[in-house]
């Protein structure tokens, strides 16, 4: 029965939009331009040589050097393995959807649980910081960049943290000890990456494709998720003067970068509010990632509706305690 209505509101759903493809040509032309041009102006700028170099530092496993210099403060603060702690760097650092994917991959070549897979996925798929610092900063017009990067980073970082100690204290137990010799670390590190080594112009090679190939699949879902913007377009009120409109924020909500573009420095407090969820373009990259793991989406959801609502409380507290830096 489930199946039945889900099946006959994706049907009208399809039908609807197509109708309104039909009906506003020249809408629906501009928002497929929209998503296109986002995705050559600013995503392949800002994320294509980030992905590149990483994949590259990957395949070469250079990572590692990275994770043995954090180990001695995560291991014991969040109580993790050092594949915990290589989740923890290339999701942070390599921003979403990286950190699903890694989790993804680990995960199905049994080098983490499920329980712990599930606790990294509850913090470490975040918009990446490349992203945020060359595009959402400028575009919202704001200069003052260490408040909104903790906003946007410590409070994940916290409430992994938190979620460590409570939900998941006992769910499991790490078993590398933070001093070991760093020879036998090494070797532990090396098992969350590829076993064979590859020639650097191996490695810069299968990079390219696979940046390639994942920014052709982010573009894909940015021109899906802006054509769904008709829907809202069609049935809601556009943005008046300077404060955006129903439209504008369902828009955001569908795609995020799109989203901040129209929106622009309107209502820059909207957009941070609205990044720790990611809109439901993100959402739907991330079930790609771990479409064929156990890993649970709605969990995923709930704790990105938790940080959303962290973040909300955080930026209300910084108006509060600090009006005159509050620049939002």
């Amino acid at each position: 029965m489930k199946n039945n209505h889900k099946t006959f509101f994706l049907s009208l759903l399809a039908i609807l939009l197509i109708c309104l493809l039909l009906t506003h040509p020249q809408d629906s032309l501009t928002l497929s331009l929209t998503g296109l041009q986002l995705w050559m102006n600013k995503m392949i700028p800002s994320l294509l040589p980030f992905m590149i170099l990483s994949g590259i530092m990957i395949r070469l496993q250079l990572t590692g050097h990275f994770v043995k210099l954090l180990s001695p403060v995560l291991t014991p603060l969040l109580r993790i393995d050092p594949n915990g702690i290589y989740v923890v760097v290339m999701g942070f650092l390599c921003g979403f959807p990286m950190g699903a994917k890694v989790i993804a991959d680990l995960y199905t070549s049994s080098k983490l649980s499920r329980k712990e897979a599930s606790f990294l996925l509850s913090f470490c798929n975040s918009i990446g910081p490349v992203y945020f610092i060359s595009f959402v900063l400028p575009t919202l017009g704001l200069s003052l960049r260490l408040p909104y990067l903790l906003g946007m980073y410590a409070l994940p970082f916290c409430y992994g943290l938190i979620l460590r100690y409570t939900l998941y204290r006992s769910a499991f137990a790490y078993s590398i000890h933070p001093r070991l010799p760093a020879h036998q670390l090494g070797k532990i590190l090396s098992a969350a990456q590829s076993t064979t080594r590859i020639s650097l112009l191996d490695a810069v090679d299968d990079s390219i494709l696979s940046g390639l190939y994942s920014i052709a699949r982010l573009g894909g879902y940015m021109i899906l998720f802006n054509i769904l913007n008709l829907i809202p377009l069609v049935f809601l009120p556009n943005s008046s003067g300077n404060n955006p409109g129903p439209a504008a924020v369902a828009g955001c909500f569908l795609e995020i970068t799109a989203g901040i573009s129209r929106i622009g420095s309107s209502s820059p407090l909207l957009i941070l509010l609205i990044l720790p969820f990611g809109g439901l373009s993100c959402i739907a990259q991330t079930y790609s990632m771990i479409k064929d793991t156990d890993l649970s989406l709605q969990h995923y959801i709930l704790h990105k509706l938790v940080l959303t609502g962290l973040t909300a409380l955080y930026y209300l507290l910084w108006s509060l305690f600090a009006p005159s830096t509050f620049l939002l």
